[in-house]
């Protein structure tokens, strides 16, 4: 099979294995997000199990060229914004090569590890991706619950 098909192949059952995430634009500046998937997340609001890694893929345009991108993320319980920390938070190293161009559609993939000692809750993740200005490439949030 020539790796043309191949590649098509594992594409087609990437989009069908991915559960495209109902979210809402929290200021997103310098860019636009056209698609968010959380994987495995079958209903919504998605139940993050404690102990388990979540791939998050969001697909955007970039309305500017920045040299660097940064991954900032926040639980927001009862309105207020906890810091959530990723394995990697340098956009550049999560599916996007870096610089990023003027009008190029980027996807940002990242893993959201959900600790054991996590509560059992449900809340607003926030996340956020940062130009080289401190701008927000993109701000999304979606709901989620943690479960045991």
């Amino acid at each position: 099979m020539d790796s043309r098909k191949i590649l098509f192949l594992f594409c087609v059952i990437g989009f069908a294995c991915a559960d495209v995430v109902k979210f809402v634009d929290c200021g997103s500046s310098t860019g636009k997000v056209s698609l968010v998937d959380i994987t495995p997340c079958p209903t919504q609001p998605c139940d993050l199990k404690k102990g388990g890694n979540y791939s998050v893929n969001v697909t955007f345009v970039s309305n500017v060229e920045t040299e660097k991108s940064t991954a900032v993320v926040h639980g927001i319980i009862a309105g207020l914004p906890i810091p959530f920390p990723i394995p990697v938070s340098d956009g550049c190293h999560s599916g996007i090569n870096c610089p990023i161009h003027m009008q190029n559609a980027y996807h940002y993939v990242a893993t959201l590890p959900v600790k054991s000692e996590y509560p059992c809750l449900k809340l607003v993740v926030k996340w956020e991706l940062k130009d080289d200005g401190n701008k927000d490439l993109f701000c999304i949030e979606f709901p989620v619950q943690i479960v045991s």
